[in-house]
């Protein structure tokens, strides 16, 4: 059984990603002690809100250290994905530095911000974290911010411009939709997690 902890951020909805993995059969454990934390087999990273109050929390909460030295595989979900990177212009932030780019504002290409909803994702090909899901499946998003493409990136979403839908470096993988609000291919990229990488 893979111990996995979601990490408390404390401004996340947190209990939405835990039922997404009781859907799955899966026990999922909400906490931010640190013991916990380091013990895990896997971590999710889930964040809902600013980059500047999210990592103030995270300061708050002696977690930053703890997260930037984790080697087990790690997943940050919206926001947590963008904590992942260096830095936010959401608020002028220095987050992670757990891979680089930066989450920077979407442009105005006359689509309505934020972006929310579904949208297909086109990821790289036999990437673990995708395994079994079908090329140009719909996602559900809900941002304003984006991080560009980069050498990071191993999938891709379109809302005027490309952004990255998914990153990954080493242990850490980044998803900037909800897979616990995407449908069958929500779950089995949260399974993917688990089970594959």
């Amino acid at each position: 059984m893979t111990n996995l902890t979601i990490i408390d951020t404390g401004c996340a909805n947190l209990s939405s990603v835990k039922f997404a993995f009781d859907r799955l059969g899966i026990q999922a454990e909400i906490s931010s002690d640190l013991n916990k934390i380091q013990s895990a087999d896997k971590l999710l990273l889930p964040g809902v809100g600013t980059a500047i109050a999210a990592m103030k929390n995270l300061h708050d909460r002696q977690l930053i250290e703890t997260i930037q030295n984790a080697t087990q595989p790690m997943l940050g979900i919206c926001l947590g994905m963008q904590l992942m990177t260096e830095f936010s212009h959401e608020g002028d932030v220095s987050t992670l530095s757990l891979m680089s780019g930066k989450t920077e504002l979407l442009p105005n290409t006359g689509l309505p911000l934020p972006h929310m909803g579904w949208n297909k994702v086109q990821y790289q090909a036999d990437h673990p974290l995708f395994h079994g899901i079908e090329q140009g499946s719909h996602f559900y998003f809900v941002h304003s911010y984006a991080v560009s493409p980069n050498a990071h990136t191993i999938a891709t979403c379109d809302y005027g411009v490309p952004f990255s839908a998914a990153i990954a470096n080493k242990n850490f993988y980044g998803v900037q939709f909800h897979p616990e609000r995407s449908g069958a291919a929500g779950a089995k990229l949260l399974r993917n997690f688990v089970e594959n990488v």
